[in-house]
């Protein structure tokens, strides 16, 4: 296990990954009616976990690639309802990162995954 592993409220990485890690804080703000349309999820490298809104921070590879994405999941079932969407490739860096994701969900579903800090 990993020393990032051991601090409290981040989610380790369970991939394979034998290099150095570091802190990824994503934060997903809600905007007033996605809390009760919505449900956020959070993959990376391509596992995904339900997230709650806000900041979560996850253990991710520091010398290499690595995919990050959000989506807003929704079983609303109407039909103009949308999945709003943002994705990133994160480039190797032993810095920890933040980035927060916007969503317009009233302007399409893609939105933007944008570095703080």
């Amino acid at each position: 296990m990993t020393e990032l592993a051991r601090v409290p409220n981040v989610i380790p990485y369970v991939d394979h990954h034998t290099g150095p890690r570091r802190l990824l804080t994503l934060e997903i703000p809600h905007l007033g009616h996605t809390v009760r349309d919505y449900a956020p999820i959070a993959s990376i490298d391509g596992r995904q976990y339900v997230v709650s809104w806000g900041s979560m921070s996850f253990e991710i590879p520091a010398d290499r690639n690595v995919h990050v994405s959000v989506h807003l999941h929704t079983n609303s079932g109407r039909d103009y309802t949308i999945t709003p969407f943002a994705s990133t490739v994160v480039p190797p860096h032993p810095a920890p990162l933040r980035l927060v994701a916007q969503f317009v969900p009233s302007q399409g579903p893609q939105g933007a995954l944008v570095p703080v800090g």
